[in-house]
């Protein structure tokens, strides 16, 4: 299938062994503290440790503290579930029932990357519903199908857990007082840290090296058909014609596992790019009206050419920096230095930072962060505010009906916006020109940010928690069931 987007899956493999490197490490240095395993030297090493235990304590009280104001938000109908006329034990429901789902997609993603070059004999005894989760994936080209999928999926996620469970304004719970209210309520700080630390970062810990048991269920299995059929839907096939276009200019044929297409499956496919880029140019007109109109959950105050500047000047193309990054860095990991030093030193000064000492682990965690931020901002950004007075009097969105105007006020059509222009372009972009992408000033300052952020210790909670589900669920290392070759462990040391 696509050049582009195999690249992106062998990047992503080297992802999950980066991950898995820096959660190895940072788990060893919790357990020589427990274990109080401390020779004459270890006076340092028990200063630096009992750091890293802080950080998960605090971390943790943090999200705990966070998760209890969502609940009162939503308990209280302080939250979108009312403004939707969501019962609250629906909304919670729904809450939690969309975190775990968030979780399953984002490390089985890393799990089904992972397992590509494993031989399926090797697991299909002692595995069975991971081996239709790999049959299915690994089939054709389904494994890029799949990532396509999966992105709009993540986003659609994310935006509903926003509807479920994001403050109205002016919410005030728990007295916590105007302060702390805007912070967690208004900034969605609550939010953030909930969706990353369970949602993302928690599951993405087991399944760097318990890819096998991570999806072993039945729920990953429909997860993996539910992801191939949003990509077969042709929803996100405009995708495609970048795609095509970036092909023709690098002339690089687009690699694909499965025969050339006959002339009716090419008419389908071409049907749904047409599809496709017809749905994003309504996205965006409705989404255009309401940035103009001021019908949006655009902070108030701003004006309308302002929100423009920060949803397409800044909020989606920061996105897509943090999207394509990962990709271009791993494309590069391997690279011979001395290809590039001279001839794009701005890349090379900025692989400098990334790959230094423990900086790639750091980097992904402070990442998914700011991704995961970045997108609760555009859920606010690209929702209608039911309150606005124009709404009230009944104004609609190109005349649409009341009907469709409420599932326009729901904002999903700014997750079709956000997942092409702000995610699967900009990482088409990024594996056609790893280098060149890599070349921008600004990519040094975003490494820079997402180091500052895991320095905080803010998301180290998503390490604890991962030890707990890998314990109640009794997950195991893939190489109890199939013994990874020694090269992997290579790949990983290198990665990590």
């Amino acid at each position: 299938m696509k050049r582009a987007i195999s690249t992106e899956t062998r990047s992503y493999d080297m992802e999950v062994k980066a991950d898995a490197g820096t959660l190895q490490t940072a788990f060893s240095e919790t357990e020589e503290f427990s274990k109080n395993e401390v020779e004459s030297t270890a006076h340092q090493s028990f200063g630096v440790t009992a750091f890293e235990v802080t950080k998960y304590a605090y971390s943790l009280v943090l999200l705990v503290f966070s998760f209890i104001v969502v609940m009162a938000a939503i308990l209280t109908d302080q939250a979108n579930a009312a403004e939707y006329s969501i019962p609250k034990a629906v909304a919670i429901g729904l809450f939690c029932f969309f975190l775990i789902w968030l979780g399953v997609i984002e490390g089985g993603q890393g799990a089904l990357v992972g397992l590509q070059t494993t031989p399926k004999d090797q697991y299909a005894q002692s595995h069975p519903i991971s081996l239709k989760c790999t049959e299915l994936a690994h089939d054709g080209d389904n494994m890029e199908r799949f990532i396509v999928g999966r992105q709009f999926l993540v986003v659609l996620l994310i935006f509903t857990i926003n509807m479920c469970g994001a403050a109205i304004g002016g919410a005030d719970v728990l007295n916590m007082g105007s302060t702390m209210n805007s912070i967690f309520l208004a900034e969605a700080l609550a939010m953030i840290l909930v969706t990353v630390n369970i949602g993302q970062l928690a599951a993405q810990v087991n399944a760097a090296d318990c890819m096998l048991d991570f999806i072993n269920n039945y729920f990953m299995l429909f997860s993996t058909h539910f992801s191939l059929a949003i990509e077969y839907s042709g929803l996100l096939h405009s995708v495609y014609l970048v795609q095509y276009i970036f092909s023709a200019i690098t002339g690089q044929p687009i690699e694909t596992n499965e025969p050339e297409r006959s002339g009716f499956k090419s008419l389908l496919f071409w049907g749904r790019v047409l599809l496709s880029l017809t749905i994003l140019g309504f996205s965006l007109a409705v989404v255009f009206e309401a940035l103009v109109k001021g019908w949006t959950g655009m902070w108030e105050g701003v004006p309308s050419w302002a929100a423009m500047v920060i949803v397409f000047g800044v909020l989606l193309p920061f996105v897509g920096i943090m999207e394509g990054m990962q990709i271009a860095a791993f494309a590069v990991v391997k690279m011979d230095e001395e290809e590039y030093r001279n001839t794009h030193k701005i890349a090379h000064a900025n692989c400098q930072l990334l790959f230094k000492g423990d900086n790639l682990g750091r980097f992904l965690i402070g990442r998914q962060l700011c991704v995961c931020s970045c997108m609760f901002v555009a859920a606010r950004c690209f929702s209608i505010n039911k309150d606005h007075a124009d709404i009230i009097a009944g104004s609609t969105s190109f005349a649409a009906s009341d009907g469709f105007q409420d599932f326009i006020n729901t904002g999903l059509l700014g997750a079709v916006v956000t997942t092409i222009l702000g995610c699967l372009i900009w990482r088409i972009i990024a594996s056609s020109y790893p280098l060149m992408f890599l070349s921008n000033p600004i990519i040094y300052v975003v490494i820079q940010l997402c180091l500052l952020l895991e320095s905080t210790g803010i998301c180290s909670a998503s390490w604890a928690l991962g030890a707990v589900h890998r314990k109640v669920a009794g997950f195991q290392p893939d190489e109890a069931y199939i013994g990874l070759a020694t090269e992997d462990h290579d790949d990983l040391e290198l990665a990590a």
